[in-house]
Order: C-alpha cells, then structure tokens, then sequence
C-alpha cells in the first residue's frame, strides 16, 4: 500500500524490518543502547557486532546515562541491507497520561531530522513502542502516520518512509489508519 505526501511515497508492508534495502531502518531501542528483545534484538543479531560497538561508543561519548525517551542517534547497519540505524526510544505506555503521544511523536521526527541531516533518501520504520512497551496499537498507528504526514509536508528531502509491521494484525492497523489519515 502506497501513498505520496509531497512527492514522497509513503509505504506500509508487513515484513522484517532487518531485510529493508532503505538507506536507514529505525530501531526501536531501550535507553541503553545495548539491544534487546523484539526488534531491538532482531537489528543487533542481524547486523552482527559493529552496531553494538557503535552503541557503546555513543554512551561513552553522548549519552552516558542512556539515550532518553524521544531521542534519536545513528550507527552503522553492520551486515543489514540499510546502510544505517537510526535508534530511538519510544515511550512506555503508562495509560496516556504522562507525555506518552507527544514522546512517541518526537522519537518518529527525531528519526526523521536525523535522516535529513545525513542525506538520507529512504527510511524504515518499526511500530515504535508497541511491542514490550505495551502502546496501544491503534495510538500509535495514528501517531506514527500524522507524525510522518505533517514532517513529509514541510521537508522535502526524504523520498520515501515505509512502515513495516512484523504481524498481519498490525499490517491491518496501520493500513485502515493510513486510508483514515493519508487520503485526506
């Protein structure tokens, strides 16, 4: 499923996000940078030690308390197909009511501004936060697109953005809410 914002394609596929041929996938990483379950784990297995080395060296150097929740950074992609990954850390859901919507926007546009600043084309994203992190799957769907949507339409440097959601469930969910929020 397709869409164009601005003369770029917005793209939603259900799939792996560690097989994306874009110039940067975005990890959906913990604060510690180090990996860890879902696709946190899948990047870093994947992509093999250079990101891991990465990592350690931009908690060294950055983020020695750990990269917090909205804010993004970039390694290499080791052995992936995308050249980099943008990691960024997504809220936990706790109920909505302590910053959860704005946090999640400003992880997917902290992503995006750091592809832009590099010269990147194409970018991948995961659904931020709605694995471990609990976030309710429809939320963060409308989120993720409107945050894409007001970002494609200011800034015309990034050709395409494509969500890739690993389960047929989410696939679902985010291609109703992109009909609801792209179409318009």
């Amino acid at each position: 499923m397709e869409f164009e914002i601005n003369k770029a394609i917005i793209r939603i596929v259900q799939g792996d996000i560690t097989e994306q041929e874009t110039d940067a996938i975005v990890n959906a990483a913990n604060s510690s940078l180090m990996g860890g379950g879902g696709v946190d784990g899948a990047i870093h297995r994947k992509g093999g030690p250079k990101i891991l080395e990465e990592c350690k060296k931009i908690r060294e150097t950055e983020w020695p308390d750990g990269l917090p929740t909205g804010k993004a950074v970039i390694t290499s992609g080791g052995n992936l197909k995308a050249k980099y990954v943008i990691h960024t850390v997504g809220p936990v859901w706790r109920g909505g009511k302590y910053g959860e919507p704005e946090l999640l926007a400003e992880a997917y546009r902290n992503s995006l501004r750091l592809a832009v600043s590099r010269g990147l084309k194409t970018i991948a994203f995961p659904a931020i936060s709605t694995g471990a992190y609990g976030y309710p799957m429809e939320e963060a769907a409308e989120i993720a697109l409107k945050t894409v949507k007001e970002f494609l339409e200011k800034e015309d440097k990034l050709e395409e953005v494509v969500f890739v959601l690993f389960t047929s469930s989410s696939f679902r969910v985010y291609e109703r809410k992109a009909r609801e929020i792209l179409t318009g």
